[in-house]
């Protein structure tokens, strides 16, 4: 997949495509939805796929105070709609002065004369240009107009509701992983680097690995069943992560990821990795002493053995591998 950044004003753009446009944070269900129906049509008319996508968010541009947390990096973004079979990843660097762009420039402009877009596909309820003056009903005028085709997706619902980032990342936030995973179609994860810890948890016999977030959610403190992948490797373990403020021994506020990586004797340091969370096992809570905390640790260890080992994760491994 090629990945185009700052597409406004690229000289790269393919011509003669089928596109997607909207902020597709967290690639979840819903979206799947629409990009199904992009690659699919493509392969149809021998044109290329393409999604257009905005970074940053816009809200965060805009209404800095209200930005939500970010879902997926766009790292995580574009190898998640490489598998997907997309073929151009168009991103378009969305500052201030981008913001006012009307509506009718963008999809005249960009989408129309830039792109060749013989069909656009969007969610149904999808907003965009200046003022969020644009929509289905404006671009289905303007494809009249133009010559292109327009094809609204209805929103995939689960319990309901339509699915959505924001209730994913109510759940991430909460600890629900498998109302994330149900919608996601996946489970959450998140990207970063392996940094230099204290070193404790070695002295209490359980080694782990700190790791810095560069993913803006974390789920709910406490200890969790994960996978962690490390890309440079080709590599996948299984391993206990806590998030928290490690009450037994605090030092302070700052919230810390580390993971305890099952029957592994390595040198990571710097490695970048994606940890997958597969299931809450408990709270992160205080310990009266070192010796409770690793006794603690060794019932988290082998209860995480005996999930990891059971149908159930085999099932959530075989859909983040794919």
């Amino acid at each position: 997949m090629r990945i185009i950044t700052d597409s406004w004003h690229s000289r790269q753009l393919p011509h003669g495509t089928v596109a997607a446009i909207g902020n597709f944070d967290g690639i979840h269900r819903g979206q799947r939805a629409i990009f199904d129906r992009v690659t699919e049509r493509a392969g149809e008319k021998g044109l290329q796929s393409v999604v257009v996508t905005f970074e940053p968010h816009p809200v965060s541009v805009l209404r800095p105070d209200e930005a939500p947390p970010r879902l997926t990096t766009l790292e995580q973004k574009s190898k998640l709609l490489e598998d997907i079979g997309v073929d151009v990843l168009a991103v378009v660097s969305f500052t201030a002065d981008f913001s006012q762009t009307p509506a009718e420039v963008f999809v005249e402009e960009f989408l129309h004369r830039r792109l060749g877009v013989d069909e656009i596909v969007v969610g149904s309820r999808f907003a965009f240009g200046r003022q969020r003056g644009g929509d289905l009903e404006l671009l289905e005028r303007m494809a009249v107009q133009l010559g292109f085709e327009v094809r609204g997706i209805e929103e995939v619902q689960f319990r309901g509701e339509p699915i959505s980032s924001t209730r994913i990342r109510r759940a991430v936030r909460a600890g629900e992983l498998e109302e994330a995973y149900a919608m996601l179609d996946r489970s959450y994860s998140i990207r970063g680097l392996v940094s230099r810890g204290e070193g404790r948890g070695k002295t209490l016999g359980w080694p782990t690995i700190n790791i810095e977030p560069q993913s803006d959610l974390l789920p709910a403190d406490g200890v969790y069943v994960s996978k962690v992948e490390f890309p440079q490797l080709g590599s996948v373990h299984g391993c206990v992560t806590n998030i928290g403020c490690r009450p037994t021994f605090p030092d302070g506020p700052r919230r810390v990821v580390e993971s305890h990586i099952l029957d592994f004797d390595q040198e990571v340091y710097g490695a970048e990795v994606e940890l997958h969370f597969l299931e809450r096992l408990r709270d992160e809570r205080a310990f009266p002493s070192g010796k409770a905390l690793a006794e603690q640790i060794a019932r988290d260890v082998a209860e995480a053995r005996e999930y990891l080992s059971s149908d159930r994760c085999l099932l959530e491994r075989a859909a983040a591998d794919e």
